[in-house]
């Protein structure tokens, strides 16, 4: 079998390069994979025994597929070799000598959940508030250190801080922990190999011969830990190959050190670099927006992918006036590919899971399948499902589900046995659980609830989501977290805000009970949301959770400045290449036909954002776009937009999410002259209103508000079956007749 029969030039002079450190640069779609699954078999067809090759992945999806793909090459050789991820291998070598590290054979791995009670026991110990210093952060921050290589003693050297102090000393506790019960944590399957081989040499130098050829996948993304591991091993022969890209190195935040593939012809003084640059997923065009944009890092190695593919479509860019046009927008386009195209080839792709969710809702109500891949539907995430726990327990105190579910959330020290307790008084006295608190912690709660349930109708939906959120701790609970992925979930709840403030915008009323009924409409369809790869559906996902995958229709949304690159990275030229990188791995995930979008104005976690356009979008040559909808806006526009004519662009663009995006044909007729306010109406008990909705009403209550008068509310009373109803004093909706 000639393996070598589908390889260009680049492909063939990397797997045929035996002895001696080999970098191959590999850009997307350019073939990697095949590389190094047919470097492996050609090693063993001329001459290299397969037990001293390892080859190490990421993954064990990917160490998989790679043990496959050889196996298809060379046969049985590939079942005794050693392909696996770094923890793997990591674990292979503590079994093999776990008398030297101290450990029992019976020795156990402890998971995340195990370690996070450990932390939490030293800190009681400590009779320290977990308020204050919270376990999981304490836990990442153990984590980090380790992967860094970063002892406890060495870390109370340079522990400066309250935090850092504290940390120092529950991180040498933790340790000790951990060797008492002849457990490691995740960590250590990396950690305790590089401590064996630094100070066993003799153990160091019987794996070196083992391994003489050495492969490692997706090198850009290795952490301190995995680059001195391999390091070690590779040190004697130097036989090593790694594959990787730097423009591909978006893992930053989990503590991957791009800078391992920029030094690695520093570590192996002779060193062969490859380059692969032809790509076989994409168009001409789509590549040529991808070089333009990441040409613009300066830490990069140079390379330009180019393909012998077609041209390709243009990219289609669309400037929305508002985030709900953007999504209107991205429906219509899937709605009317879907004709031709399988959902299963497009792709939405968003920078924030918080993003997900209006897209979600879009899809929702066009009736296309979808499925969120890497995530969790935006309504059962655990925070957004503890909120409007909390929202249906002050509507109906009588919801028992509700109860149980947010009664210890946050922690209030309120534990099963207490609930059962309360259980029990239920039934006995026939009541609801929250009829039967009367004591204890458990009172506490109800008091929150009484006090959130006086203030329901007194104030906008998003005001009153941000007073549960306040008055119940959640937001103060992951605040004081301080991980990303408690940074994600106060996202998703602040966004959580944007759901309410678009059902006020849209019925002017702030019904707790009809927002809550809306809710369930919107989250009670599983049919549409399930997803199972068997069905049809539009893939959802985040462009970290992309990476290693492609689609023939990729929709990139959100692109402004702030949201991508993202508000947090603007601050450091290092993480704005990050950012860039993102990019660049998401218009390469694209292989017939890309869309860029971005609106002018956003409904963003209950507030309306202007930002400016993406960086990434300008620096795209304008020859590669189609700019299709309304005008692009300009640099000068931008300016515009973020001086102090707010009020007058909102009426412009309320007009413009009534147009028809594909032709801007009006679908209601509107007259774009006709725009007016309720601003300067002045309401009064007695008066008689219409409501577009609601038909003929009185006014009954004038609820003012004097530092925003525009949040000023109006209670009403309209016809049955609507019944009085609380709307938004100058909605547009209302009439004074």
């Amino acid at each position: 079998m000639d393996i070598l029969r589908d390889l260009n030039e680049r492909q063939k002079e990397a797997v045929q390069f035996k002895d001696g450190p080999l970098l191959v640069l590999a850009g997307a779609g350019s073939g990697k994979t095949r590389v190094l699954t047919t470097r492996i078999a050609y090693l063993i067809q001329n001459g290299v025994d397969p037990d001293n090759i390892l080859a190490i992945t990421f993954t064990n999806k990917a160490a998989g597929e790679m043990k496959g793909r050889i196996y298809k090459l060379i046969g049985y050789f590939a079942k005794t070799m050693q392909i696996s991820t770094f923890h793997s291998f990591g674990l292979k070598i503590i079994k093999e000598n776990y008398e030297y590290l101290g450990y029992d054979k019976n020795f156990v791995i402890f998971d995340s959940d195990d370690t996070l009670t450990i932390i939490k026991k030293i800190l009681k110990d400590k009779n320290i508030d977990i308020t204050k210093f919270n376990p999981r952060t304490i836990r990442s921050t153990i984590s980090s250190l380790k992967n860094e290589l970063e002892s406890p003693s060495m870390y109370k050297n340079r522990a400066f801080t309250d935090f850092d102090k504290l940390v120092a000393e529950v991180y040498e506790e933790y340790e000790n922990t951990l060797q008492k019960n002849n457990s490691l944590d995740f960590d250590d399957l990396l950690i305790l190999p590089i401590k064996l081989f630094s100070e066993r040499h003799d153990i160091l130098e019987s794996y070196q011969e083992k391994y003489k050829y050495i492969l490692i996948d997706e090198y850009q993304d290795t952490n301190e830990a995995q680059y001195k591991l391999t390091k070690l091993l590779a040190n004697k022969y130097k036989n090593i190959c790694c594959v990787g890209d730097i423009d591909q190195a978006i893992y930053g935040f989990r503590g991957a050190n791009y800078r391992n593939i920029l030094n690695f012809e520093k570590d192996y003084k002779k060193a062969k670099i490859i380059n692969l640059e032809e790509n076989y997923r994409s168009t001409k065009t789509i590549l040529q927006a991808a070089n333009s944009v990441i040409k613009n890092n300066k830490n990069r190695k140079e390379k330009n992918l180019f393909s012998n593919l077609e041209i390709g479509d243009k990219i289609s860019y669309y400037r929305a006036s508002s985030g709900l046009s953007e999504v209107k927008f991205v429906v219509s386009k899937i709605t009317e590919l879907k004709k031709t195209v399988s959902l299963n080839d497009m792709v939405i792709l968003y920078r924030t899971n918080a993003q997900s969710r209006s897209f979600e809702d879009g899809l929702l109500k066009a009736n296309i399948p979808y499925k969120i891949i890497g995530g969790v539907n935006f309504y059962n995430r655990m925070e957004i499902k503890n909120l409007l726990a909390y929202l249906r327990l002050i509507h109906n105190s009588n919801d028992d589900v509700s109860l149980e579910r947010i009664i210890n959330v946050p922690k209030r020290g309120i534990g099963v046995k207490t609930l059962n307790n309360l259980l029990e008084t239920s039934r006995e006295k026939n009541k609801s659980l929250y009829d039967a608190i009367e004591t204890g912690k458990e009172l506490q709660f109800k008091k929150i609830i009484e006090e959130l349930k006086t203030k329901k109708d007194t104030m906008p939906l998003t005001e009153f989501i941000d007073l549960v959120l306040d008055k119940s701790g959640i937001r103060e609970e992951y605040q004081n977290e301080k991980t990303l992925d408690a940074d994600i979930r106060l996202e998703n709840l602040e966004e959580f805000k944007s759901v309410a403030k678009s059902f006020e915008e849209e019925n002017g009323v702030i019904s707790l009970e009809d927002f809550l009924l809306n809710v369930s409409l919107i989250t009670d369809n599983s049919e549409i949301t399930d997803t199972s790869s068997k069905n049809n559906a539009v893939s959802l996902m985040t462009i970290h959770a992309v990476k290693g995958l492609e689609f023939d229709y990729v929709f990139l949304v959100g692109m402004e400045e702030n949201l991508f690159p993202h508000s947090n990275s603007l601050f450091s030229l290092e993480e704005v290449e990050e950012e860039r990188r993102l990019c660049y791995v998401a218009i390469t995930r694209c292989k017939k036909k890309l869309f860029l979008t971005n609106a002018r104005i956003r409904l963003l976690y209950g507030m309306d954002q202007i930002n400016p356009v993406s960086r990434f979008i300008k620096e795209i040559d304008d020859d590669l776009l189609d700019n299709i909808g309304i005008k692009v806006i300009t640099n000068e526009d931008d300016n515009f937009y973020n001086k102090n004519n707010y009020d007058e662009f909102k009426k412009v663009d309320e007009k413009y999410q009534e147009m028809d995006y594909n032709n801007n044909i009006s679908l209601n007729k509107v007259d774009l002259n006709t725009t007016y306010t309720n601003s300067d109406i002045k309401y009064e008990v007695g008066d008689f209103v219409y409501h577009e909705n609601f038909g003929a009403g009185r006014v009954i209550e004038v609820i003012e508000n004097k530092k925003n008068p525009k949040a000023s509310l109006l209670k009403i009373a309209f016809k049955l079956p609507y019944g009085v109803k609380t709307l938004i004093y100058s909605h547009k909706s209302l009439r004074k007749v």
